[in-house]
């Protein structure tokens, strides 16, 4: 078993993530401190009870659903209980979710993405409190808490920046110590523009705007702004966002969509399949994307793979890391069958304990998390561990603030004003970006139509 480590460094992160950007809702009690709601009684220590249930897992994440389907096949085979996993579409999670709950054999195990996401779904979740998966977190910070009870816990921390092509941006006469800020990476990415044809690649990979790949902007990018002014104003939500800084929000958009692999107005039909094929095929230096693409650009070899900062402009950006966070918690269905809420309970007890799910869990081959319990194994994902050296060297990272988005309905109206203004960019059509960003976050905040 390869040695087990959790970076205190980026437990503390998440920590101050989770309690800035409202992941913990106070008064939380250590796990073993009281039991759950109802006669169903947390896993014993060897994360099976003989439960005669079964399990239901709705997965959110569709690049691990293959991992998530061996994993169930194998703890069927070791414990007999019968784990069924579906996966939700790419940005289709919660009416997915919204059907598969109203039916006879509902998912014992889903997931909210933070406190927002949870309102949706509190009068669903279990009391984790007591449980023996609560036991395992690494820290309490892990929790996600409702007053005194525990409707969920975080499963994977994740970090996402900008990954980058170590050879290609030599080859263009840069290293990463070049890009400091975002003037630099302006500077180094207009350049590459400049000499696209002599050099044979691009900048940035397409920013594609199909439902496949807008998460990333629409979501991840539009995390910068509003966490600079979470900061700035010293909160970490608001019904009212005010766009302090959303002219460097639209010049880092600029240059993403000005320097890619296609002409602007071809974003909309591009696909993240499109961006990763960009990248691996080295048509492109940068690809905005996280520790979870590993797998997607491990071919271009470790040596070759770098990350860096987001940079918008705003901030000491010396010191800035990389976006750090997760939105990604599991609950158990209260209304299920005691017997199934007891299975499901095993099965997350294993699924962070065992060998077996552990390597699957945080293996580069396989899932490759960095999971917030005990259990953690170091990485093999090379990605993880820049992200770690990031920590470690005293940078800032930024703080996971897209939990506290209105609604999927607030991100699918601002990708929708993005993929217009590539297309065509002029101040109405970026004023057009400003409202939805804005106008419609309070909006969607009084009265959010689908929360995502």
């Amino acid at each position: 078993m390869k040695k087990r480590l959790l970076t205190l460094a980026l437990a503390l992160v998440m920590a101050l993530s989770l309690a800035a950007c409202g992941g913990n809702g106070g008064g939380s009690q250590p796990a073993g401190d009281s039991q759950p709601a109802g006669d169903t009684q947390p896993a014993g220590a060897s994360g099976s009870s003989g439960a005669s249930g079964s399990v239901y897992y709705l997965n959110f994440k569709p690049e691990q659903d293959g991992d998530w389907q061996e994993l169930a096949k194998l703890y069927t085979q070791e414990t007999g209980v019968e784990v069924k996993v579906q996966t939700a579409a790419s940005g289709q999670y919660e009416t997915t979710l919204m059907s598969e709950i109203a039916k006879t054999n509902a998912p014992t195990l889903f997931q909210v993405n933070g406190p927002v996401g949870l309102k949706n779904w509190r009068d669903y979740c279990y009391d984790l409190n007591g449980s023996a998966v609560a036991g395992e977190l690494s820290s309490q910070d892990f929790a996600l808490m409702d007053g005194s009870e525990m409707p969920g816990i975080a499963y994977v921390i994740e970090t996402y920046g900008l990954i980058y092509n170590k050879a290609l941006l030599e080859q263009a006469g840069y290293t990463a110590d070049d890009i400091k800020s975002f003037a630099d990476l302006k500077k180094v990415a207009e350049d590459i523009t400049a000499r696209k044809d002599e050099l044979g690649f691009s900048a940035f990979t397409s920013a594609g705007m199909d439902g496949s790949s807008d998460w990333r902007f629409k979501t991840h990018l539009a995390n910068l702004p509003i966490y600079f002014e979470y900061e700035a104003d010293g909160i970490g939500d608001t019904e009212a966002i005010k766009g302090t800084y959303l002219d460097n929000y639209r010049q880092i958009w600029d240059l993403y969509i000005n320097n890619c692999t296609c002409a602007p107005t071809l974003l909309s039909a591009k696909t993240g399949d499109d961006s990763v094929a960009e990248f691996v095929t080295e048509q492109a230096v940068f690809y905005q994307n996280g520790t979870w693409a590993y797998g997607d650009v491990a071919d271009l070899g470790d040596e070759n793979l770098g990350m860096l900062p987001i940079y918008i402009g705003v901030g000491d950006e010396a010191k800035q890391g990389l976006c750090t966070g997760t939105e990604n918690f599991w609950c158990v269905n209260k209304n299920a069958k005691p017997e199934d809420i007891q299975a499901t309970l095993d099965f997350m007890y294993w699924c962070v304990t065992s060998d077996t799910g552990l390597e699957y869990m945080c293996s580069a081959d396989h899932m490759g998390f960095v999971i917030p319990f005990k259990g953690n194994l170091e990485s093999t994902n090379t990605l993880v561990n820049i992200a770690n050296e990031y920590v470690a060297n005293g940078t800032t990272s930024i703080k996971w603030c897209f939990p506290t988005m209105p609604s999927e309905e607030w991100k699918n109206v601002l990708g929708s004003a993005l993929t217009a203004y590539a297309a065509d960019q002029t101040d109405a059509n970026w004023e057009t970006v400003r409202a939805a960003f804005v106008d419609n976050w309070a909006a969607e905040k009084a009265n959010p139509t689908l929360v995502g």
